[in-house]
């Protein structure tokens, strides 16, 4: 029996230290439930996850698309409880490669969040627009900033 408990606290153990699921992989939501976009969103991956604060941080956006897309502007709103912190656009193919054929695709911004960044959870609102400014897919998901900022790393001289 005591061998028993020292397995399944081992187990418990390792599942902390190592979750069963990637720590990367993001639910999201689309803003709008009825409405059918152009861009269908696949997945969500967000690395590293918790977000540190000063690190470089890369959210992907695996999506695909019957329509080729020849340019076009990506729109993040981040929002910190109900409170809009951050609201950027981005011209669409500096964060992939245009024009965007039909099929598959992946959108990837990285940027590293200010040291002063509060640390907690926060929801990011994505929505990607033609160059009519018509929006092609709306997407909301949650992430976290962790309670630890890395030091700046100190360039040693050559």
């Amino acid at each position: 029996m005591a061998e028993l408990k020292f397995i399944v606290v081992l187990v418990l153990s390792l599942c902390a230290i190592f979750p069963l699921s990637s720590a990367t992989s993001n639910d999201f939501q689309y803003c709008s439930k009825k409405k059918n976009y152009d861009v269908k969103v696949t997945g969500v991956d967000i690395t590293p996850s918790p977000v540190q604060r000063s690190v470089d941080t890369t959210f992907s956006i695996a999506a695909s698309t019957d329509k080729s897309i020849s340019s076009g502007k990506l729109t993040v709103e981040v929002k910190y409880f109900f409170f809009s912190v951050y609201s950027e656009d981005h011209d669409l193919c500096s964060e992939t490669s245009c024009p965007i054929p039909a099929g598959d695709f992946v959108i990837a911004h990285t940027q590293a969040l200010p040291g002063y960044t509060p640390p907690g959870s926060y929801t990011l609102t994505m929505k990607v627009k033609d160059e009519k400014n018509n929006e092609l897919s709306c997407i909301t998901f949650d992430f976290s900033i962790g309670f630890l900022a890395e030091e700046p790393k100190a360039v040693a001289d050559s």
